[in-house]
This record gives structure tokens, C-alpha cells and sequence, in this order.
């Protein structure tokens, strides 16, 4: 007689993950249908010069990341996070399509900046409420998935845009219509069910009254700083972009680079989160800053165009193992009561360390050329997994 045995199915996502899942989709679709083609937008209609994209996107990308920060803690102090959450999203659905009405590069400037206020009001929130709402082993499933409807979003996007613009529509009318995801998105966001607050802490804010915060813990500090030796080697990913160019793409098959791109990094998002719950995160984050360190090493030395492919279908996988398995990390150390603070100081780290890690990049490709300027970027990758793997052996296992 044989037996089977038949493994239990794991269980559904929370409705709540879901819905912020397809509400985030929804969002990145509006996004990315107008972001790839600002720099268009700018340069030849509104007759801006290079340097003013530059002004918009490090301006921009640097209040994000202070309201990141700003709005966790807020998070931990309200009762709900949703309120936070909800006022993001739908800001940044509002007045995104109003680069449609530009006349001058400074209103572009001006919707960048609101759009941005969103994003940084809401993301810290979001992500302690996907952690509030995961399961003691769901944690990197619940932040993959949402990752992978993120760059689903990122897909579908530009795929949409260039759909319109084949049918004849104005860049200004594809902006309009980006409208439609972002109602969809705060539509969506309706729908969701916060779970109950039962830390002690939080409590509506009080102008003028002291309110005891529970510090961090010690782990997490020294992994967030970990994480900003990383981050300081991490640049836009511009730049490898910029080197598939030089290795021989084109113009026009750039755009379909970076889909494949951002397909990679759906695949690998979901599969990654969920791979999280099964085996130690750090062994996650730590392949995927070896991804990181081989991709932009190949791309260095890579020659002709073949390589820039297979590097870039290489370079999603980074993607997928390490941001799941970062904010559930976040999860497991910090405490319920100064979770919104975690994911503040986290997306507050990888948020403002782009402008610097930038400007250093490109000080080394023109000075260096683009083999050294990457092979920095492999090196304080390198020097971060060291690092990991000391404060796995050392710190973590205290975690306080």
C-alpha cells in the first residue's frame, strides 16, 4: 500500500495586504505612465535643459524621504494608520495628472514636489500597517507580494503610455488619462480593514504633552547601519541605463530593457518574500547584495549588447531577494509600539542616501569611467554583506 501525504496549502493573504497590494498596483501604473516620459515632456515641449530634471527628481526624491521619516512616527503615535495612508495616495492621485497643465518647467517642478509629499506621507505607514496585518510566518510573503504588484505596476505603466501615444494621443492627454489609475487605487484603498492598534503607545498626539517613545532596539540600529553603507553605493539605476547604451542598445530598445527589467523583478518579488518566511532573511539579503555586486561588476567589464540583457534579467533577482526580506526583517526586531518609527528610519535611509550615491557615481564614471564607478558601487556591496554577516553572528541573535 503507498501512502501520500499531502502538504497543507498555506493560508490566503489578509484581505487588508491584498487590497494594498492592487492599491499600489493601481498607483504605479498612473506613475510610470508619465515618469518615462518627463524628461521628453521637459526637454522638448516645455524646453527645459537636463540639469532642471536633475533639480526635480533629487528635490523631490529628498522631501520624500524626510516625510518618510516624519510620518512613521506619527503612525506609532495615531490609533489608526490608515488615515495617514489614505491622505498619501490619494494627494498624489490628485495632482499627479496636472503635469498635463504645465507651461513652464517649474509647475512640473511643483507637481513633482506634491506628488512626492504623498508618496512620503504614506509609504512609513503603509508598511508598519502590512506589517500589523501579517501573520507571525507570512511577513516577507505579505511585503513580496506587495513588491510584485509595485512593479507589475511599473510594467503595465509604460506599456499603456506607449499603447496611447501609438493611437495618436498628446502627451498631455496621455498625462489626463493617468488620472484613472490613481482613482482606482484610492478606490481601492477604501476597502481596507485596518487591524486593531494594541500597543500601548498608540494614543492620539497631544500638542505640548511628553509621550514616552520606546527606544529602537540596538539591532536594528546597527543593521540600519549596515544598511546605509549599502545604500551609499547604491545609485539610480540610471546609470545602468546609461551603460547599456554605451554597450551597444539603442534608443528605442532602452524602454524594452527596462521592462524586462521590472518583469524580473515581479517574478522574483513574490517568490523571494515568500522564500523569507522559510529560511533565515539574512540569507536572502545577503544573495541579493551578491547579485548586486556581480551585475554591476559584469556591466563593467560586460562588452556588446547580449550582455546587458542577461545582466539586467540577473539584476531583478537582487530586487527580489532583498526588499521583502528587508521589511519583514524590520518587522521581526522591531517592537509593535515603534513600528511605524522602523519603517520610517528605514525608508528615510534608503531614500536619502540616492542623491549622494548618485552624485558619487557620477563623479567616478566622469573621472574614472563607468568599469570604476561601478566596481565602487560591487565594493561597498561587498563591504555591507561582511558586515551582515559579523552582525548576524553577533548582534541579532541579543536583538535589543
Amino acid at each position: 500500500m503507498i501512502s501520500t501525504t499531502i502538504s497543507p496549502r498555506r493560508p490566503r493573504l489578509s484581505p487588508t495586504i491584498i487590497a494594498l497590494g492592487i492599491t499600489s498596483f493601481f498607483t504605479d501604473v498612473g506613475t510610470e505612465m508619465i515618469f518615462p516620459l518627463l524628461p521628453l515632456f521637459l526637454t522638448e515641449t516645455l524646453k527645459a535643459g537636463p540639469g532642471f530634471l536633475g533639480l526635480i527628481e533629487g528635490a523631490a526624491d529628498t522631501l520624500s524621504a524626510l516625510l518618510k521619516l516624519a510620518s512613521g512616527a506619527l503612525a506609532d503615535r495615531l490609533r489608526r494608520r490608515k488615515p495617514l495612508v489614505l491622505f498619501g495616495y490619494g494627494l498624489a492621485a490628485a495632482v499627479r495628472p496636472f503635469v498635463a497643465l504645465a507651461l513652464a518647467p517649474w509647475h512640473v517642478l511643483a507637481v513633482r514636489l506634491i506628488d512626492r509629499v504623498g508618496k512620503g506621507v504614506r509609504s512609513s505607514p503603509r508598511d508598519a500597517l502590512i506589517a500589523d496585518a501579517a501573520g507571525p510566518k507570512e511577513s516577507g510573503r505579505a511585503f513580496g507580494f506587495h513588491q510584485a504588484m509595485d512593479h507589475a505596476g511599473a510594467v503595465v505603466g509604460p506599456l499603456l503610455a506607449a499603447g496611447l501615444l501609438a493611437l495618436g494621443l498628446s502627451l498631455r492627454n496621455v498625462f489626463w488619462v493617468a488620472a484613472i489609475p490613481g482613482v482606482l487605487a484610492f478606490v481601492t484603498l477604501l476597502t481596507v480593514k485596518e487591524p486593531a492598534r494594541t500597543d500601548a503607545t498608540a494614543r492620539p498626539p497631544i500638542v505640548g504633552a511628553s509621550v514616552d517613545k520606546p527606544a529602537l532596539p540596538r539591532a536594528l540600529k546597527s543593521y540600519f547601519v549596515i544598511l546605509l553603507v549599502f545604500s551609499l553605493g547604491n545609485s539610480s539605476d540610471a546609470f545602468l541605463l546609461l551603460r547599456a547604451r554605451e554597450l551597444g542598445l539603442s534608443n528605442g530598445v532602452i524602454p524594452a530593457l527596462w521592462t524586462v527589467l521590472n518583469i524580473s523583478k515581479f517574478v522574483s518579488a513574490y517568490h523571494g518574500g515568500s522564500l523569507s518566511d522559510r529560511v533565515p532573511r539574512t540569507w536572502l539579503i545577503l544573495g541579493g547584495w551578491g547579485v548586486y555586486a556581480a551585475v554591476y561588476l559584469g556591466l563593467g567589464l560586460a562588452h556588446g549588447p547580449m550582455a546587458a540583457w542577461g545582466l539586467f534579467v540577473i539584476y531583478g533577482l537582487y530586487y527580489g531577494l532583498t526588499e521583502p526580506a528587508e521589511k519583514a526583517l524590520v518587522k521581526d526586531l522591531a517592537p509593535a509600539a515603534c513600528r511605524g518609527r522602523a519603517y520610517g528610519t528605514y525608508n528615510f535611509i534608503v531614500g536619502v542616501t540616492a542623491l549622494p550615491a548618485s552624485l558619487l557615481t557620477g563623479y567616478l564614471w566622469r573621472t574614472f569611467g563607468a568599469a570604476a564607478a561601478l566596481a565602487v558601487g560591487a565594493a561597498l556591496a561587498g563591504a555591507s554583506a561582511l558586515a551582515l554577516i559579523i552582525w548576524n553572528a553577533t548582534v541579532r541573535p541579543g536583538a535589543a
